[in-house]
């Protein structure tokens, strides 16, 4: 066979072979010659195991025999061969080719010689999967964007916190994937992305606050800093480092909430110390129901029987009767008992302020209103209401306390939302409610809304057995608190204060106790002084009479009582209020007086 004149091969750096039909080497570059260690003789008949490492590898000799059968070209695959410092990587290529006109076919072999470029890749491979370990082994997300914004690399915890594949979103505009709107869904402007700001302008951008989007669909709250990729001092790129602040954002969800609610219950605590103290000062004053009279037998016998329902209780009577006291009695043996006792005098509140201090408000309701505040029904939740003086409560806000009892809901001043509470109501009044109705100015549902069970308590001068026990009782509390000696009651005084009419009941019998115990100076007590006029006004002058006449009847004694009321209003001028008024020529509130007036149908002439 003679080989053509190849000569021009031999200075080429290409791995140049000929083969014949029988895969012997007829023909060698000379580059190859010396990277195999070959005199260029020996080239010429040399087999293909001299040239090839896998040479002798039957996969690889079909393959080039099928070239030389079919003519169907070989491109492209990996070989190695022997070299001066050993084995050497190579991409071979081989067609066939003719000799002349029937003269047979011969293959062309070209190997170009990968060995530094492969050990240059694997190097480079191996330097990015180190960086991608060290990018991965981070615990925020990281990408990389080019000068478009293009999505270049990422590591595991970008993946992890927005479930995007790095390999899927590789050169999409990171914008459009995960970060193109609001958390309210609204659209986020590219020219308003902080991100891009960086691939700008050229610098860091940190954001505390903001959504990623998640391949779920859900926003990922997230902090980020976009730093650019400096090339020639302009910038070629960024990093964008991420962290999910889904847990902190829910700690800090949950600290506000238990600040609010620690704001509600300091409220609340401070509201109950008051009430709290408002009830100290009442157990000082009234201490427990004392009296061994029939008529306080009764009304405690009504108080036993009530006390363990949850029916609404309205207590009437004059005042200082000790309303506040059986209610507290009603509270304290029910099964409420451990819950709280609120009370609410209806006559203090003014009118605007009236659904502030029932139902709370919120802040910024109102001019005023500089903080939330609980009002007194949902203060009293599980507990009772003692609602005093719930006469005074003006016609116009009856209407929303009735429904408020009725439902148990109502809503804060300036607040949406409906708190629902459970609460038992126990109400007084020293008014005639069904005159009142009469004359329109008690609501007739909110009345017997009220009096599922009424109570009427005796005025004190309807237990005289009881008066000496609690001036007792009076004296020896007032002295403790006072720090002083303790006083006695002498029989003359017992007679005194049961000569009295009591018009302002145990309130007033209190009074004058404490009075007599400021006015004492040794160890007898004053009791003639605290009493003074009262004494005089209020009780029968002493004059002769038989032994038969002791008494008064109950209609000589109510027309002596409303002749004592009409004298002390004609000489008031039928002023009932103020200093110079009828009640306090009587020593009595002026609710008491116009009680009294409207019991006796008392009217100027």
């Amino acid at each position: 066979m003679n080989v053509p004149d190849w000569g021009w091969l031999e200075e080429s750096t290409i791995l140049i072979a000929i083969l014949d039909h029988s895969l012997t080497c007829r023909a060698l570059s000379q580059y190859w010659c010396r990277q195999l260690g070959l005199a260029e003789l020996g080239a010429a008949g040399a087999p293909l195991d001299t040239l090839f490492s896998d040479g002798d590898n039957a996969e690889f000799r079909r393959e080039l025999e099928n070239v030389l059968h079919d003519g169907e070209r070989l491109q492209d695959r990996h070989v190695e061969f022997p070299g001066e410092n050993g084995p050497r990587s190579g991409r071979l290529s081989v067609w066939r080719a003719e000799y002349g006109t029937n003269k047979g076919h011969f293959l062309v072999v070209l190997v170009a010689d990968s060995t530094e470029l492969e050990t240059a890749i694997r190097d480079l491979t191996e330097v990015q999967t180190e960086h991608q370990l060290i990018l991965d082994a981070a615990g925020e997300g990281i990408y990389g964007l080019d000068q478009n914004g293009n999505t270049t690399f990422g590591n595991a915890a970008a993946e992890d916190i927005l479930g995007w594949s790095v390999d899927d979103i590789r050169m999409q505009r990171a914008h459009d994937v995960h970060h193109h709107s609001y958390e309210d869904g609204s659209p986020y402007p590219l020219e308003n992305c902080p991100i891009y700001a960086a691939l700008h302008d050229g610098e860091v951008h940190r954001v505390d606050c903001e959504v990623f989007w998640h391949t779920n669909g859900e926003s990922v709250p997230v902090e980020y800093t976009s730093t650019p990729i400096l090339k020639d001092g302009k910038p070629n790129g960024a990093v964008v480092v991420f962290r999910d602040i889904s847990a902190r954002r829910k700690i800090q969800k949950q600290r506000e909430d238990a600040y609010a609610e620690i704001k509600m219950l300091k409220e609340q605590l401070e509201l109950e110390r008051d009430y709290l103290r408002d009830e100290v000062d009442v157990r000082v004053n009234f201490g427990e129901i004392i009296g061994q009279s029939m008529a306080l037998k009764r009304t405690l016998a009504k108080v036993e029987a009530v006390a363990s329902t949850s029916a609404s209780v309205l207590i009437l009577g004059e005042s200082g009767v000790g309303k506040e006291m059986i209610a507290r009695a009603i509270h304290n043996q029910s099964e409420r008992a451990d819950k709280p006792l609120i009370k609410v005098n209806c006559a203090s509140i003014p009118k605007d302020l009236f659904e502030s201090e029932f139902f709370g408000h919120v802040r910024g309701a109102f001019t005023g209103a500089h903080k939330d505040r609980i009002g007194r029904l949902q203060l009293a939740n599980g507990g009772t209401l003692f609602l005093d003086e719930v006469g005074e409560i003006p016609m116009s806000l009856q209407g929303k306390l009735l429904r408020a009892l009725q439902e148990q809901q109502f809503e804060r001043v300036g607040d949406e939302k409906t708190t629902t509470v459970d609460v038992r109501v126990v109400a007084a009044t020293n008014r005639n409610l069904e005159e009142e109705m009469a004359a329109g100015r008690f609501r007739e549902d909110l009345y017997y809304r009220l009096s599922v069970f009424p109570m009427e308590l005796p005025p004190l001068r309807e237990r005289a057995e009881d008066i000496v026990p609690l001036a007792a009782h009076f004296l020896e509390a007032i002295c403790l608190e006072l720090n002083r000696d303790t006083l006695a009651l002498t029989k003359h005084h017992c007679a005194m204060l049961q000569k009295h009419l009591w018009p302002g009941n145990i309130r007033e019998l209190r009074n004058v106790i404490e009075r007599a115990v400021i006015l004492t100076r040794g160890e007898r007590l004053r009791l003639d002084l605290a009493m003074g006029s009262a004494t005089k006004a209020n009780t029968e002058p002493e004059a002769p009479a038989s032994d038969a006449q002791q008494f008064l009847t109950e209609e000589e004694f109510r027309r002596k009582e409303k002749q004592n009321l009409v004298a002390a209003l004609q000489s008031a001028d039928w002023r009932v209020w103020g200093p110079d008024g009828a009640a306090a020529l009587l020593g009595i509130k002026p609710s008491t007086l116009s009680y009294r007036m409207d019991a006796f149908d008392i009217r100027k002439g």
